[in-house]
């Protein structure tokens, strides 16, 4: 491993303890999360050592936990979870030229192949290779230091906080939905589950100049937030039959997952609406309303992560157009990760959690 110090870094290496240890919250089977040393990892050619900042629970990190799979990905390895996630260069590699020692960083937790037919087309998000922290068997980033690829790694300002920094991973989510619903001024844009996510994209398509944003859920407490970020309409959807009823939009953005939420969502679309679905539903076998469909001529669509979308949300973030630190509700430790991951299963009022693995 090589290191250098520069005269502009945003932290003075001289202020960076020494590595002691590298504790790690490591996923060994549903309910059994543990805390254990794991070893320094020495970055290779072209990678950077990361002392990690914040980490942020995302709802992908409980469901391991709770289920221990998502999807056709399983947990059959001891894995450490987490992947939004931010810190600071303490160590580099041969062959890195784009970053230092001392810089903050937020942490894209893709890394694609780059050579496949995906990759070479620009959505390496589809890469079928990819490795995606906390995506077994990659570890992720509810550790001291772990190493990645230097071209993910995005510095960000001083002005941004390293939750905000972590934070970056969500809003790069909203911001790749807005991306493919065709988001611009003018745009009516329906947010189906105000949960970190669908505040995310609330805030994106505000940014990218919605003229309304209604968002809608069943948690009072997020919708109360939800119109503190800024939503122009928050609804109650509790034993709401006829969404359309109360609700006109040019486009859906389906963060909850239920699949209610995704038929009247579609329903309250205008003639060649968009429609896309981000939350990850349950079941594969979903009902959609497709005389709805045809009629009005909608086009459905689905996410998978994103891609190309850090440098826009790190500068979107430093202009103030959105404020992720709002979202944060509750800090702990690296010993304390499960409490973080049960937060939000015991109090509805939580909507982002961040662990911080080098202290609160």
């Amino acid at each position: 491993m090589t290191t250098f110090t520069s005269s502009d870094s945003d932290i003075d290496p001289s202020d960076i303890d020494p590595i002691a240890s590298n504790k790690a919250a490591v996923l060994y089977g549903v309910h059994d999360l543990r805390i254990e040393q794991r070893p320094i990892p020495e970055p290779a050619p072209g990678e950077v050592l990361v002392a990690m900042r914040s980490v942020g629970v995302c709802g992908s990190d409980v469901h391991y936990y709770n289920e221990g799979r998502i999807g056709s990905f399983v947990l059959d390895s001891p894995t450490i979870m987490g992947h939004e996630s931010s810190g600071v260069i303490v160590g580099v590699g041969d062959q890195v030229d784009t970053l230092h020692i001392g810089q903050r960083v937020a942490l894209e937790p893709g890394v694609p192949c780059g050579t496949c037919t995906q990759c070479r087309l620009g959505r390496y998000n589809l890469c079928p290779d990819m490795k995606f922290f906390a995506s077994p068997p990659v570890d992720g980033a509810f550790v001291q230091y772990l190493t990645i690829n230097q071209h993910f790694a995005y510095p960000v300002p001083d002005t941004l906080s390293d939750d905000a920094a972590a934070l970056m991973e969500p809003f790069s989510v909203g911001i790749w939905a807005c991306h493919k619903a065709g988001v611009a001024a003018g745009a009516r844009v329906l947010v189906t589950g105000a949960g970190p996510i669908g505040v995310m994209a609330l805030q994106a398509a505000n940014a990218f100049g919605a003229t309304e944003v209604i968002v809608t859920d069943t948690n009072t407490y997020r919708l109360e937030r939800a119109v503190s970020l800024g939503a122009s309409r928050a609804v109650d959807v509790s034993g709401e039959d006829d969404l359309s009823a109360q609700v006109a939009a040019d486009i859906l953005i389906e963060c909850s997952g239920a699949p209610q939420a995704l038929m009247q969502g579609m329903k309250c679309l205008s003639p060649a609406g968009i429609a896309v679905a981000v939350g990850m539903a349950s079941s594969d076998d979903l009902l959609v309303p497709m005389s709805v469909i045809q009629s009005k001529e909608l086009t459905l669509t689905g996410t998978f992560r994103y891609a190309n979308t850090y440098p826009v949300a790190i500068s979107l973030a430093a202009a103030g157009r959105v404020d992720l630190d709002a979202c944060v509700t509750g800090y702990y430790s690296l010993d304390e990760t499960e409490a973080a991951f049960l937060a939000a299963k015991s109090d509805p009022r939580v909507l982002k959690s961040v662990v911080r693995p080098n202290g609160i």
